[in-house]
């Protein structure tokens, strides 16, 4: 029997191509991390200038370990306490803050932040034409209201107390019935209501006082503007090393009473 070999025929399926991999998948995903940046960047840029200086600090500080930029949350601010070893820390945040303000250039010249036995002494002074509020008046301006708004956005997270002042110049008053100490209470009770309303805790303002033309910025001069204005004092944590003195602000006695004279005590008078 004659045997032949058999013819084998090897038939290919038509379809579609094989498989070329998985980079469509990588380029996919950039593509679409690249649509959610731009639209991030695009929503910043829409954003209020408190969400940006936000999500800036938070960037600067992802660990959350110091003070949060631009937060008025309670809270934010609890890893910074100021001490009289950390006082310049506090100083410079407090500068860079104010230097966001559209008109910070304009107002600088009227804030000074000094040391004194009590703490951080923030002095926000008028001018001739009246910076923070008008001549003879407690309703603040629009400069001013917003100093005290980036203020309190930066204070309002540290544990440390609050005390807010208010004086005046020497000018005569023409009511009979309100005057200067009246006045100086009024402005400093102001500046507490908008630095309470934007981040200052409700518990942090220990003292609110007004002094009238007592503690003059330029005793030489009773009458200038400077010696209008409004005195923030963040109060130093004292340490169980500190002296027993530094307390007790000057002008307070041990239990906390203010000293300063009462508005029946002193003749009205005129900003």
């Amino acid at each position: 029997m004659d045997k032949t070999r058999p013819i084998v025929i090897l038939k290919k399926k038509g379809g579609h191509g094989g498989h070329h991999g998985g980079a469509w998948k990588a380029a996919y995903a950039d593509f679409v991390t690249a649509m959610m940046a731009l639209f991030i960047v695009l929503w910043l840029l829409n954003s209020s200038k408190q969400v940006q200086e936000a999500v800036g600090g938070y960037f600067k500080d992802p660990t959350g370990t110091s003070k949060k930029v631009g937060s008025n949350m309670v809270g934010s601010g609890e890893n910074f306490t100021l001490t009289r070893d950390n006082m310049p820390k506090l100083k410079e945040q407090l500068q860079m803050a104010m230097k966001q303000m559209t008109d910070f250039e304009k107002l600088k010249s009227h804030i000074e932040m000094t040391v004194t036995t009590e703490g951080l002494r923030i002095e926000l002074s008028a001018s001739a034409s009246g910076t923070f509020f008008d001549s003879g008046s407690a309703k603040l301006r629009g400069d001013g209201s917003q100093m005290l708004i980036t203020l309190a956005q930066e204070l309002g997270g540290l544990p440390n107390k609050l005390s807010i002042e208010g004086h005046t110049d020497s000018q005569p008053y023409s009511s009979a019935t309100y005057g200067n100490w009246e006045l100086s209470s009024d402005r400093a009770n102001a500046a507490r209501r908008v630095m309470q309303a934007n981040g200052v805790r409700a518990d942090q303002v220990t003292q609110v006082r007004g002094f009238a033309d007592q503690r003059l910025r330029k005793p030489e001069s009773p009458a200038d503007p400077a010696n209008r204005r409004i005195s923030l004092i963040v109060q130093y944590i004292v340490k169980n090393n500190d002296d027993d003195d530094s307390k007790s602000a000057p002008g307070e006695n041990k239990n906390g009473g203010d000293k300063t004279a009462s508005p029946q005590e002193k003749p009205a008078a005129k900003e």
